[in-house]
């Protein structure tokens, strides 16, 4: 008989412990992920080129269950149209994608970028974790454009007109230098209704 790998032990054992617990009742299931792929899985497809589907990495020790969930959540939206004010599957703009995936884990966020900013809270860059939100300032001072960490310093978002919602590095060039703050939103924080 062979041993599973100790990070499968651990996620097995966390499982466990947060279906025991008193709060497991309204908590979201844990899964078990696959590993994830080498970053070079992650690269964009060429122009034209259907998007690949983008596996999630397997849970950190800063992951919660209800960050998973929005994280794979968000992971089925890729390769959905960009829409300005889109908040739908058939078109997303930035925020409306956050408002939908957040509002299908009944939680309540605000539906533009600089209110959302506001909302949970505040995270360490080197702390964010899959369902965490990352901002960034892409056409102004202050957070302009927002994202859904999946993990591994990557994040889900519908960047602009003409494309579609992606998976990105936060590390490549253009979003390390334009990162603006990360917030964790539970649901529980004060005006926000779930």
């Amino acid at each position: 008989m062979t041993r599973p790998p100790p990070a499968r032990v651990f996620l097995l054992l966390a499982a466990a412990a947060l279906a025991a617990s008193s709060c497991a009742q309204n908590a979201p299931r844990v899964r078990v992920l696959p590993p994830a792929l080498p970053p070079a899985a992650y690269e964009p497809a060429p122009p034209g080129a259907a998007p690949a589907p983008t596996p999630l990495p397997a849970p950190t020790l800063a992951a919660t269950a209800a960050g998973l969930e929005i994280a794979r959540l968000a992971r089925t939206l890729v390769g959905a149209p960009y829409r300005e004010g889109g908040a739908l599957p058939d078109g997303f703009d930035c925020s409306g994608l956050v408002n939908y995936v957040f509002a299908r884990q009944g939680v309540a966020v605000p539906r533009d970028v600089r209110r959302q900013a506001l909302a949970g809270e505040p995270v360490d860059r080197a702390d964010v974790a899959p369902g965490d939100l990352v901002f960034f300032a892409t056409t102004g001072l202050g957070p302009t454009h927002v994202g859904i960490a999946v993990g591994e310093g990557r994040f889900i978002h519908a960047p602009k007109s003409g494309d579609v919602v992606r998976v990105e590095s936060m590390s490549a060039a253009y979003w390390a230098s334009r990162f603006v703050t990360a917030r964790r939103v539970s649901g529980s924080e004060p005006g926000i209704r779930q």
